[in-house]
């Protein structure tokens, strides 16, 4: 109802003629607002009546709603589907089981689709399956609609039909057998056994036609010495869950060693019961995920690590071989002990790119009968021959090749000679590049095919022996894009399709399953014959020959990031913006060196004024091989005399602008070694690093990270190793946990939601991460807006390291220092981390505190509490005050700068049609200046009480999720209803290990952590 009554707020206004009042009236803000910069046409904003709902719209930030309601936009008519298929309701999600085999991650998988788009990858949980996806897996699906994609096959940089293409390569095919010339297929590790069948057809009916498997990143060494013991071109496999002492050499079994998948099995002997826990002792140059985790970490050169290799070797097996002198030996005797005590239940792997390294690997775990290691069960996801690979660009350089044939691989960017590559390239009479993407090596060839992404593909794979898992398509395909598979069919005139021609071949695969059951499950299993080590099989010359090892100059280690890995996915951004979990650092790849080479170089990383941080730039040789204007991160717990840098950085080609980032490591890979000689010298000018987190150390505040050692966990009683923090009670010392400021309310009736995180089991691998993003449309800002603290991950992984070479060294001293300026000077000091630092992951999200200090502080009551104890954010009620995120202890609130959909300053997926379509419908997209923060994925809970209630039952333990725990394959991370008593999460909750995040500070979090129990014998 209107009213005609007269408002006023000063005397002022009383005065009619007063100009100052007049002034005001007609120009509100003091300050212009650029509204034209956002709205488009100020004038036409001007003579517009303006209600409150729109001024908010404006002010409020609302600005792509305001954009489009400030001009009349054309009738869009919606056409409904003639005949819906009826596995699809609308609203609700299909599951798909599927296999991505993209040549560098292997994993069963579900993918979640609405309304026949994939939007999120899911573990496949199924018994038995070869799950554990990691960062890249989860981020896949945003590949699948990058706008950059090959939309149509090319011939000589022209868009061309299937037809000619097919007819182009037949005749080439023909005119080599006629002529007796050499074809090639130059593929990436397909795992797939109907390809190679196909393969094998296509070389009956032209003889000439070879295979060359090549991987970017290779295992050649590896693979060498299995082949060369067991007959078989695999990896042994291992399960570290029936380990009690493990011991790597230069493998990150957490990262992506030989494939990655291991922290499953990993984090089951990492959470101590009944007193016990496995052993890991890490033996490396980079400070890797693994070393991150361990229990004892050694920083060691490749040479030392290959000399510490031929010392257990000689002390386990008593092979008479020359003694070898090692740096830290007592520790390294130490280790050898543990490991013959643990016999049958130790186990010891090495990355070491060393083919004799690999051999003594394999002699030590069957010398001791290691339970975890598992050779019948030996993973196939990896076949590159750095042999062959070599005598092929040695071939074409001699134009010896007539016709080549690539699928899945781009040498011309990954291959370290790759200039010789190009120039063999243009000697090659027809050259064809299978390829996702217009990128180095496809621009290069005479024809471009456009393949598809895996989620349009039917396939097979077999990821390790006896497990045989098939691939099947979640959308129709986007593009005019062909198979690799489909265009061997058409090359051997098959009438078939590849559908049916996998079908009837699925079928000598599997015994206990039918075709569509396998479609279901996404994979079948089946008995292997065992394989039997070479009697012959000796590794003496091996040993002797690792003896000789010595460091000449700098080492440099080249590795695989978490994000990026080999660099497939380079344009996507959830994976360029993701954190390294050690650095902490996106949108870059860089050389690390310890603080001492750093000093010795004069290389050096400081903070800026605007929170950024900011490093040195280097140049890199190797050989004859440079790279110039390197940046550099001094890497607390990196080796003296050894260097490490990324691969998958430095792409251009198929790129977007902003993607363009980073060097390529790959220059400097000389033999596809990952172990070389480098000469480091130091260049003008600085980098400018995202990094997110500047902090370098837990700086002893033992209230965030709580841990403990195994022994003290089994001998002392919890109050000692996990205390309740005291407060201030009239002037009483007081469990925090007796005091409240606060009203409670009865949480006992209906589900009460809690997520639990155990710092033992987590090793910070960020899956979660990827998958919150994923479920939540987190937007990306770019490498600009990072560097400004103004990232939107809901969830990040924070990492600390220790001052002391333990953080219960850091904690004793802080404690035994008194006096203000000695507190001060300490605690100054602690800033800087050990050499050697033991490191902490903490996943921390918002806490869904019971009392949120967020909460009291609203305005306008945008976040409130739920009765299911989920802090919820209304984001059409926030105004963007941040009051909320200057009251948050955990500082989880993250408040939308700028409008990142729709907006060609943020040129990534949410800027083009393509891109969104991943974007879950189930979560609105926030617009700019509002708050927005993890919600406990209330969609997901939603879903599952409807889908329970629709089939008219309770809902069971381990139906609630969200993102993150269902992500997390090491179960780190559990979630579910305290109120179900029988819960896990409830259990949980009752454990002497849980603590609350700041417990002091009263706000009863709705999210519990464990304490991290470390095994220090």
């Amino acid at each position: 109802m209107a009213s005609n009554k007269k408002y006023w707020k000063s005397v002022e206004e009383l005065n009619e003629n007063s100009s100052i009042v007049e002034t005001l009236r007609n120009n509100e803000f003091v300050e212009q607002i650029p509204v034209d910069e956002f709205l488009g046409n100020e004038e036409n904003l001007s003579n517009s009546a303006t209600s409150r709902r729109d001024f908010l719209k404006y002010v409020g930030f609302s600005t792509a709603a305001a954009s489009l309601a400030a001009c009349e936009g054309p009738v869009v008519k919606s056409i409904p589907y003639v005949v819906q298929p009826e596995e699809i309701i609308p609203g609700v999600a299909d599951f798909y089981a599927t296999t991505i085999a993209d040549g560098f991650d292997f994993a069963n998988i579900l993918i979640k689709t609405r309304e026949g788009r994939p939007i999120k990858v899911e573990n496949n949980n199924l018994e038995g399956s070869n799950t554990g996806a990691n960062a890249r897996v989860h981020a896949s699906v945003l590949s699948l609609y990058d706008s950059l994609r090959l939309k149509q096959p090319k011939i000589a940089g022209k868009s061309a039909s299937w037809g000619e293409v097919n007819a182009k390569v037949k005749a080439s095919l023909e005119d080599a057998n006629a002529k007796g010339a050499t074809v090639v297929l130059l593929t990436n590790t397909m795992a797939s056994p109907s390809t190679d069948a196909l393969i094998a057809e296509l070389k009956v009916k032209y003889p000439t036609v070879k295979q060359v498997v090549y991987d970017a990143v290779s295992e050649s060494n590896a693979l060498d010495a299995f082949e060369s013991v067991y007959g078989v071109r695999a990896l042994a496999n291992y399960d570290f869950s029936k380990a009690d002492v493990i011991v790597s050499i230069g493998a990150d079994i957490l990262g992506d060693w030989q494939g990655g998948g291991y922290d499953a099995g990993y984090a089951k002997g990492r959470i101590p019961k009944q007193g016990k826990m496995s052993k890991h002792i890490q033996i490396e140059a980079n400070m890797s995920l693994a070393g991150a985790n361990a229990d004892k970490r050694l920083p060691m050169t490749i040479a030392q690590q290959k000399l510490t290799l031929v010392k257990i070797y000689k002390a386990i097996t008593g092979a008479a071989i020359s003694d070898v002198k090692v740096e830290k030996e007592a520790e390294v005797n130490k280790v050898i002990e543990q490991l013959k005590s643990a016999r049958g239940k130790g186990v010891l792997v090495s990355g070491l790119d060393d083919v004799d390294a690999q051999m003594l690997v394999l002699a030590i775990n069957s010398a001791i009968a290691s339970e975890a290691f598992n050779p019948n069960g030996a993973k196939l996801t990896r076949k590159g021959n750095n042999k062959d690979v070599a005598q092929l660009v040695a071939d074409m350089k001699a134009g010896s090749i007539h016709t080549l044939i690539m699928s899945g691989v781009n040498p011309v960017y990954t291959l370290p000679n790759s200039k010789d590559f190009s120039e063999g390239l243009k000697k090659v009479k027809l050259s064809v590049a299978f390829s996702m993407k217009e990128d180095e090596t496809a621009k290069n060839t005479t024809i471009a095919a456009a393949a598809p992404h895996y989620l349009e593909s039917w396939s097979d794979v077999t990821i390790v022996r006896g497990h045989y898992s098939v691939m099947q398509p979640t959308i129709r395909p986007l593009f005019d894009t062909k198979q690799f598979q489909e265009a061997l069919m058409t090359w051997t005139e098959s009438s078939a399709k590849y559908y049916d021609y996998l079908k009837a071949f699925s079928a000598t695969q599997i015994v206990d399953k039918s075709w569509n059951q396998i479609v279901h499950d996404g994979f079948s299993k089946s008995e292997v014959m065992p394989l039997v080590a070479n009697p012959e099989f000796s590794v003496t010359a091996s040993a002797s020959k690792l003896a000789q090892a010595k460091a000449v100059g700098m080492e440099l280690v080249l590795y695989t990031k978490t994000g990026l890995g080999d660099g497939q996915q380079a344009n996507n951004p959830w994976l360029q913006e993701f954190p390294d979990p050690i650095t902490r650092v996106s949108w870059d790849n860089y050389v690390t060196v310890s603080k001492a080479d750093a000093d010795r170089l004069g290389l050096k990383n400081w903070n800026v004024a605007n929170g950024g941080m900011n490093g040195s730039y280097a140049t890199l040789k190797v050989g004859d091989a440079t790279l110039l204007k390197v940046p550099v991160i001094v890497q607390p717990g990196q080796a003296k005399g050894t260097a490490g840098l990324a691969f998958g950085y430095g792409k251009v080609e198929g790129m977007k602008q902003d993607m363009q980032v980073g060097v390529n490591a790959y220059t400097l890979y000389s033999n596809l070694n990952a172990n070389q000689f480098v000469s480091i010298t130091k260049e003008d000018g600085e980098h400018e690093f995202a990094c997110v987190q500047l902090q370098k150390t837990l700086m002893g505040r033992g209230d965030i990270i709580k841990e403990t050692t195994l022994d003290i966990f089994k001998n002392e009683d919890a109050k000692v190793w996990n205390p309740v923090p005291m407060v201030s009670l009239d002037h009483k010392p007081t469990p925090a946990t007796e005091v409240d400021l606060w009203t409670s309310f009865d949480r006992t009736t209906g589900h009460h939601f809690n997520l639990s995180i155990d710092l033992n089991a987590c090793t910070g691998c960020g899956a979660c991460v990827i998958a919150c993003h994923a479920e939540n449309n987190v937007p990306v800002v770019g490498k600009d807006e990072v560097r400004r603290s103004r990232d939107m991950h809901w969830l990040r992984i924070d990492r600390y390291y220790s001052h002391e070479e333990t953080f219960s060294g850091d904690v004793k001293l802080k404690e035994d220092t008194t006096g203000l300026m000695a507190s001060i000077n300490t605690l100054s000091d602690m800033e800087d981390p050990s050499d050697n630092p033991q490191i902490a992951f903490q996943p921390v999200m918002c806490q869904h505190c019971n009392h949120a200090p967020c909460e009291t502080v609203c305005p306008v009551a945008a976040t409130s509490h739920g009765r299911e104890g989920q802090n919820h954010m209304a984001y059409n009620r926030c105004v963007g005050t941040r009051y909320c995120a200057n009251n948050c202890p955990y500082k989880v609130r993250r408040f939308n700068w700028f409008l990142y959909n729709k907006n060609s300053e943020f040129d990534y997926h949410m800027n083009d049609d393509l891109g969104r379509m991943v974007l879950n419908p189930d979560v609105n997209v926030r617009s700019r200046g509002v708050m927005e923060k993890c919600s406990m994925c209330i969609q997901m809970t939603q879903a599952t009480k409807l889908n329970a209630k629709r089939e008219g039952r309770l809902v069971k333990d381990g139906e609630f999720q969200t993102a993150c725990s269902a992500a997390c394959s090491s179960g780190a991370m559990i979630f579910g209803d305290v109120n179900d008593k029988e819960s896990q999460v409830a259990k949980l909750a009752e454990d002497d290990r849980m603590y609350h995040l700041l417990e002091h500070i009263g706000t009863k979090p709705n999210v519990f952590y464990h304490v991290k129990v470390r095994n220090d014998k």
